[in-house]
């Protein structure tokens, strides 16, 4: 092989160089030799949150291009690519036909190119078998959350994580909070003492009406489309529990990690409730509507976690951690601290979506990969683990959860056509796998 000099481009350097001489060429990082060189990325899910990341991410950094664009729908790709025009200067987006990929195994066909680095903004429960692809591969990942939707899909996501670091890749989650200046202040000053020791908290993602209500219009179409059940499950994937999860997982997993954050660990036991007061009618699948979790950590802390979706309802999106000698508030726009070494947040926090992607790509940059996988793995177990205790009726450790549980409730076989029903759990019934 010939020797690595700065006269090498990084991508030619990638095509014929190992990992560690990699490293070795460019100590610096594999972008530090050239600030001109361009980021290629591939985005694998180009909904709403897909095509949101990939404009994130290119705003994050004038060396960031769209390459590639993977989705099981068509339709998807045309979307995503209209809002990508409208957003990104021209020469920022490389996606051509060749490189746009539809149907089941997209995420293979977008791991084949020439990119660099993926967006895997596909529904949860692909996201574990998408990031154990995008690893192998060798690319670098943004992944947004939750990762998994049962304790399968965590372990595979924490096992991905750790051959990550071990090949030098980064993995940075949609858990923005986690990026976020007021937060970063305010978990900074919680952690190291502020309010002294953390005794209890509260954390809420309680809203009104989702703001994707469009299952009853597809519920009506569906016949008219000649949508399989498999078709309308996965594009109405917020209300089918195999493919998010459930909204506590889905969409509280933000809170939860905050908690987890603020307590620096995970928590060791749960008991739940929950169930659908709202959304009885068929279009709205088989998630519940409303949460409630009380989770307990190795402190002997407890944490009430409260989360609901119902339109015309009371709203609270908030963390509250309280401690022996104050209590500190965040939410998406403010943060402060009571009590003995009281502090005001003054200053509205950089976007806190274009900044996991400057951070992640700084990282890169810098040779030192960030690797937020195991961390957003079990953030994302403390909610799967609410939610299989709220569905049963049963008080859960973490300990069996994580090691014990064979849950697995992504369908064996992913293809359009039948798919298995679609059964609202409940309590005291539903059995625990």
């Amino acid at each position: 092989m010939k020797e690595a000099t700065s006269a090498l481009t990084r991508r030619e350097v990638l095509k014929t160089a190992s990992l560690a001489s990699i490293a070795a060429a460019f100590p610096g990082g594999l972008w530090a030799a050239g600030a001109s060189e361009r980021i290629r990325v591939g985005v694998i899910g180009c909904g709403g949150r897909g095509t949101g990341a990939a404009i994130d991410c290119a705003t994050a950094s004038p060396d960031v291009v769209i390459a590639a664009l993977g989705d099981l729908f068509p339709d998807q790709l045309s979307s995503a690519m209209t809002r990508l025009k409208e957003k990104l200067a021209a020469d920022r987006i490389a996606v051509t036909p060749e490189t746009s990929f539809s149907g089941f195994d997209a995420c293979q066909k977008v791991l084949a190119t020439d990119v660099d680095l993926v967006i895997l903004g596909a529904p949860p429960a692909f996201r574990p078998a998408h990031l154990t692809a995008a690893v192998e591969a060798g690319k670098h990942v943004f992944t947004e959350k939750p990762v998994a939707v049962d304790p399968t899909g965590v372990r595979a996501v924490i096992a991905a994580a750790e051959k990550a670091a071990q090949k030098r890749l980064a993995i940075v989650a949609g858990t923005q909070r986690r990026h976020q200046a007021h937060y970063v202040e305010i978990m900074k000053r919680v952690r190291g003492g502020d309010i002294g020791e953390i005794v209890s908290g509260q954390c809420y993602w309680n809203m009104g009406a989702l703001w994707v209500e469009r299952a009853a219009q597809n519920w009506a179409d569906r016949t008219i489309k000649k949508w399989s059940d498999m078709e309308w499950q996965v594009r109405n994937w917020l209300f089918t529990g195999w493919c998010s999860g459930d909204h506590i997982v889905e969409q509280h997993v933000h809170n939860l990690d905050v908690m987890n954050w603020a307590l620096g660990a995970h928590p060791v036991k749960c008991v739940g409730m929950g169930g659908r007061a709202a959304r009885v009618e068929p279009q709205y699948g088989n998630i519940f509507d409303h949460f409630a979790v009380e989770y307990e950590y190795p402190s002997g802390a407890r944490v009430l976690s409260m989360c609901r979706q119902t339109a015309g309802a009371a709203e609270n999106v908030s963390e509250r951690v309280v401690g022996t000698s104050g209590f500190s508030y965040t939410d998406s726009a403010d943060g402060y601290i009571k009590g003995a070494k009281a502090y005001e947040n003054e200053k509205a926090s950089p976007n806190p979506y274009v900044q996991e992607h400057v951070d992640l790509i700084a990282s890169i940059k810098a040779g030192k990969p960030l690797n937020e996988g195991r961390q957003v793995a079990e953030s994302t177990l403390t909610a799967i683990m609410g939610r299989m205790s709220a569905y049963t009726g049963r008080q859960l450790s973490w300990d069996w959860v994580m090691n014990a549980s064979k849950l697995d409730i992504v369908p064996a076989t992913l293809a359009f056509g039948p798919a298995p029903a679609l059964e609202v759990p409940v309590p005291g019934k539903t059995e625990l796998v």
